[in-house]
């Protein structure tokens, strides 16, 4: 990932800033709009990203708010039910989440999930619009697999920036790496053993077995959010966050 420019709403996206496809198709994320035959504006205002090997872009809202996308991986709370579909709060300035009652892996009557207000859920959108309610899936409908979407047990969810979300799901290199200049969850993997989810609404889920390790995890993340630490930095804090909870 690499060229990055800030543009306000209603700007047209210059043809140098777009990606070089061979196949000559681009991925839009989320903050831009294309229109026929081949213009491409903002939708909001903030930093323009722009990933080559993907040949994708989108804008990473100045805000900080997020704003749901289709395809986008989401920790949810339910909020309440009906007989059809559950309510889910993505964040507290967005509208409900619809969750459909067998929108699940195998999920028939008698075997859906008993989900209560409070539970969490790891999904991912399929509809996103202005005009309509954004729904929620915790599997892929196309497989009929979870594919790791699905209730979330035990844990804490800690609340970090979207933009910060997003490094995190950038996921590793060949070599093993986590990309996004981020490096607490590969370097705390190597002494603490828990699970973890990101959602691209600025929520990450952590499940170490132990509160205290949890509570370490969540503090590191934030911490490296809201100070933005270089990877030197992080490390020193990650080495001194394991001191204190023995590791």
């Amino acid at each position: 990932m690499a060229d990055t420019a800030i543009f306000l709403p209603g700007e047209e996206i210059s043809q140098d800033s777009l990606p070089k496809s061979k196949k000559g198709t681009l991925t839009l994320g989320p903050g831009l709009r294309h229109i026929p035959p081949s213009t491409i504006l903002s939708t909001t205002s903030g930093t323009l990203h722009v990933d080559h090997k993907k040949a994708a872009l989108w804008i990473e809202h100045a805000h900080g708010r997020y704003l749901p996308s289709v395809g986008d991986l989401v920790i949810s709370q339910i909020h309440h039910s009906s007989a059809e579909a559950y309510a889910c709060s993505l964040t507290p300035n967005t509208p409900y989440a619809l969750l459909g009652q067998l929108a699940f892996e195998g999920a028939n009557k008698k075997t859906r999930p008993q989900l209560k207000a409070g539970d969490l859920v790891y999904a991912r959108i399929i509809k996103a619009s202005k005009w309509e309610d954004t729904e929620i899936e915790c599997y892929n409908s196309s497989t009929g697999k979870a594919e790791g979407m699905g209730p979330l047990s035990g844990g804490m969810v800690f609340d970090v920036s979207p933009a910060f979300a997003r490094r995190l799901m950038m996921g590793t290199d060949k070599n093993g790496k986590q990309k996004g200049e981020l490096v607490v969850l590969e370097d705390v993997g190597e002494k603490v053993r828990f699970e973890v989810a990101v959602g691209r609404n600025g929520k990450v889920w952590v499940d170490s077995g132990s509160v205290r390790e949890t509570v370490m995890i969540g503090r590191l993340l934030k911490d490296v959010d809201e100070s933005g630490m270089d990877i030197e930095a992080q490390k020193k804090a990650i080495k001194k966050a394991l001191k204190e909870v023995g590791k």
